[in-house]
């Protein structure tokens, strides 16, 4: 029987939820070392979490924690664009056979533990063996005109829609930065509380700085490159160029969260460190 002061009782699920978004947040400025030693306590349940390093989009400014997870991207032989999902085997983890998605790319060891914080650890599609075929989809509601205008949501990315990326814009910012669109990952047939929200930039910058950068290089195709569109603040839903009201916080050129004005630089991709949840029992 819940506390008369309770305001979220178990059978709600809001407690653990709350709890999930806070203490990730929190959990996120614990140096590698201290996270260590609570890495038990925060991985009993489910597989994986504890202390994961990632790539990320450098968050600059605003209240976000750390940058937001890459996905790394290839493209079909018919145009199609995939984000890379590492290669799923099983290992020992606390005494049982569990099925883990890990693999080495571009020099970096790529896991699906990258994106279990903001809940998403426990998105169908987060689970290492999904039956997802990994191409990105554009979602509805865009804030992005051409989206909206060119191509219908649930439609698979094609390369073809960026075909002006070297010189798109929207009236906001800089033209010529790269052209965004909104899209979800490893998410079909799945309820919309369940989606994975992704956002792809296919930009000349990223075309340059693949030259010379090893996971770049691996991680990153025809100057396409995409991440886990969560701000790792408060999980809303950030946009590279897709909110006028960006300039208030000098992120016009930037991907912006309205929510509460974090800003993260697409151009500057970091490696990090944070203390990922485990995922649910199945």
């Amino acid at each position: 029987m819940p506390k008369e002061d309770d305001k979220y009782p178990d059978s709600t699920g809001r407690r653990r939820f709350v709890k999930g978004v806070v203490g990730s947040a929190s959990l996120a400025g614990i140096g590698t070392a201290a996270a260590a030693g609570i890495n038990s306590t925060t991985a009993q349940t489910g597989a994986g979490g504890g202390v994961t390093q990632f790539m990320a989009m450098e968050n600059i400014s605003g209240p976000a924690p750390r940058g937001m997870p890459q996905i790394p991207v290839e493209i079909d032989s018919e145009g199609y664009i995939k984000g890379v999902w590492p290669e799923v085997k099983t290992e020992s983890q606390g005494g049982k056979e569990v099925k883990v998605a890990k693999m080495e790319l571009g020099g970096k060891t790529y896991t699906s533990e990258w994106f279990q914080y903001c809940g998403v650890q426990t998105y169908p599609g987060v689970q290492p063996d999904a039956d997802q075929d990994n191409y990105f989809r554009y979602s509805g509601n865009s804030k992005f005109e051409w989206q909206n205008e060119e191509v219908s949501e649930g439609d698979k990315i094609h390369i073809d829609d960026f075909e002006d990326y070297a010189t798109w814009g929207n009236g906001i910012g800089q033209d010529g930065l790269g052209k965004p669109a909104q899209g979800t990952w490893r998410s079909q047939d799945v309820p919309p509380s369940g989606k994975m929200p992704i956002q792809v930039i296919r930009s000349t910058r990223i075309e340059e700085m693949a030259k010379d950068n090893e996971w770049l290089k691996a991680s990153t195709q025809e100057g396409f490159v995409a991440n886990l569109n969560k701000c790792t603040h408060f999980c809303c839903v950030p946009t590279f160029k897709g909110l006028s009201g960006s300039t208030v916080a000098n992120a016009q050129n930037m991907i912006y969260c309205q929510c509460h004005q974090s800003v993260y630089d697409p151009f500057s991709i970091i490696e990090k460190s944070f203390v990922a949840l485990p995922r649910p029992e199945e």
